[in-house]
């Protein structure tokens, strides 16, 4: 609460603040100390985009965990100015201890929140929220943490040099906002990929201390009393320690963390600049499984259910052009080789680290028919929707084949509007075809049914069918993942002309997973599901 006072008189500094006995000139004090705001700002700001980038790789929803580590700290930062009035007296010693707390925990939050991801995330119930109420639980005490620190570096740099507060605050704010300006570059194009994010937060948290540390014992260290020095210098010292170790530790951690997420058969483990990449089994038996930010995106055990399911009712008809959007591990381009008469195949895939992993593993590219090796195969690694913009509108794709995360993910939700959808309907050919993976329907048919109504509204006409009997609950999170319930697929078929009718190509391969029959009681089981939407999806209004 704001507590009323009267004012003081212009420039007169509350009772305890004389002026600061330092080793140097106040005109190097007063650098030192906005030196240190600086530092200080890039560290905060980086444990705030650390928390964010993690709780969307581990969670979904970016917008969503975005928002709430966003609002949280800010409110927790208010809360913490408040707090900190208390602690100006013992200005120096109040921010030494501060900045060590706030270092050991930012710098150990990425590793907490992912251990609690890992071994406490299949657990159900509470337990299934832990990593949601732990991000909530961090990003309230960084922001206290955080905010207690203005204050008390006003304080500390007005003992330097008495000046009037505008102009103090204008400095300090000036340094911070470079500071955080900093921080938030240095995260995504250094730390981030260099380092990754459990060791880039640890660094992050060393240097924090080492800043917060060295401007107290070096430059207020006559502030403090001999028992106070030592306290600090241990506290320093012990939450260095601890980052050190954690470092030390950090990739023994990931591999038990991996483990835990994705079982003991973790052959390939990679984070790339887009997403973090596991693949497990395709050795000795055991069915290959392939998971994209914690998520099941390949299952061994049912992927010909899913593909088959995908591609063969859009290829009942011309298909000599085909244009896949995603699918970077080949599994939709091989069901799209097996038919002869294809004369080009085109793959739009976000990462090309998947497509190097579907190209070079042999389990994958075992799975996958070896597809990357037939010269009707061309790949692009961008993103699909700046593909569709920025190729020349021309109807040329027999078949376009969306093969993309669900519509629930945020990072998809572009890829399931009405703009995408249209510039989709300017490359298919006049009696083309779009399949689109649109989830699962039983647990999620508010979004299927959106996906459906926002293909309709740009222009196509849609026949939705589902798919069950799927075990690997591809796409979900990994509560849903641990479940044994059978799941679904859902699809929709659709075209510019006139309703496309389900069925399969004549000529064509026959699939080991479905007939006519199939298909027919699968649009008849998708119907079944249907639900009222309120509007298509579009990009600055999504529905999922």
């Amino acid at each position: 609460m704001i507590e009323p006072h009267a004012p003081a008189p212009p420039g007169a500094p509350p009772p305890w603040a004389g002026p600061a006995r330092l080793p140097v000139r106040q005109g190097t004090g007063r650098f030192l100390v906005l030196a240190c705001v600086f530092v200080c700002a890039a560290c905060g700001l980086v444990y705030e985009l650390e928390l964010v980038a993690l709780a969307s790789y581990l969670i979904g929803d970016s917008v969503t965990q975005a928002s709430v580590v966003l609002s949280v700290m800010v409110f927790a930062m208010g809360i913490g100015s408040l707090a900190a009035k208390r602690l100006r007296r013992h200005a120096a010693a109040a921010f030494g201890a501060i900045e060590a707390l706030l270092a050991l925990v930012g710098g150990c939050s990425a590793m907490v929140l992912y251990a609690v991801f890992a071994w406490t995330g299949d657990w159900g119930g509470l337990w299934a929220s832990g990593p949601r109420w732990l991000l909530v639980a961090f990003s309230l005490a960084i922001g206290l943490l955080i905010g207690a620190e203005v204050p008390l570096l006003m304080e500390l740099i007005q003992r330097i040099r008495r000046q009037d507060a505008g102009g103090a605050v204008a400095d300090l704010f000036a340094a911070d906002y470079v500071g955080a300006l900093v921080g938030g570059l240095a995260f995504p194009f250094l730390l981030l990929p260099l380092l990754g994010q459990l060791t880039g937060a640890m660094l992050t948290g060393a240097v924090n201390a080492v800043a917060g540390g060295a401007l107290v014992l070096g430059l207020f260290r006559r502030d403090l009393t001999r028992r106070a020095r030592w306290l600090l210098l241990v506290a320093n010292l012990a939450v260095l320690g601890v980052l050190a170790t954690a470092t030390v530790l950090v990739d023994d951690f990931e591999q038990a963390a991996r483990e835990a997420v994705y079982g003991k058969d973790v052959r390939v483990a990679l984070q790339t600049g887009v997403r973090e990449i596991a693949l497990t089994g395709g050795t000795g038996g055991r069915p290959l499984d392939l998971y994209l930010d914690g998520r099941l995106r390949v299952s061994g055990a049912d992927q010909d259910r899913y593909h088959e399911a995908l591609v063969h009712p859009a290829m009942n008809g011309p298909h000599a052009r085909v244009l896949v959007l995603g699918g970077g591990d080949g599994l939709a381009a091989r069901e799209v080789l097996r038919h002869p008469d294809v004369r080009r195949v085109d793959i739009v895939a976000l990462d090309g680290a998947v497509v190097d992993l579907a190209r070079s593993d042999p389990a994958l590219s075992r799975l996958n028919g070896h597809v990357y090796g037939d010269a009707r195969v061309h790949v692009s690694t961008q993103d699909a929707f700046r593909r569709l913009r920025t190729s020349a509108p021309v109807p040329s794709y027999d078949v376009v084949i969306a093969d993309l995360p669900d519509p629930g993910v945020t990072a998809s939700t572009k890829l399931y509007s009405e703009e995408f959808y249209g510039l989709v309907r300017r490359v298919l050919a006049p009696e083309g075809r779009l399949v689109v993976h649109a989830g699962p329907v039983a647990s999620r048919p508010q979004d299927f049914w959106t996906v459906e109504a926002t293909l309709r509204a740009a222009g196509l006409r849609t026949t939705p069918y589902r798919v069950g009997g799927c075990r690997s609950a591809a796409d979900s999170d990994r509560t849903a993942q641990t479940s044994r319930t059978p799941r679904d697929w859902g699809f929709v078929l659709a075209s510019r002309e006139a309703r496309p009718m389900l069925g399969l190509d004549p000529r064509g391969p026959k699939p080991t997973t479905l007939t006519r029959k199939s298909l027919r009681a699968a649009q008849r089981a998708a119907e079944a599901t249907r639900v009222a939407v309120p509007a298509a999806s579009t990009l600055v209004h999504p529905r999922y």
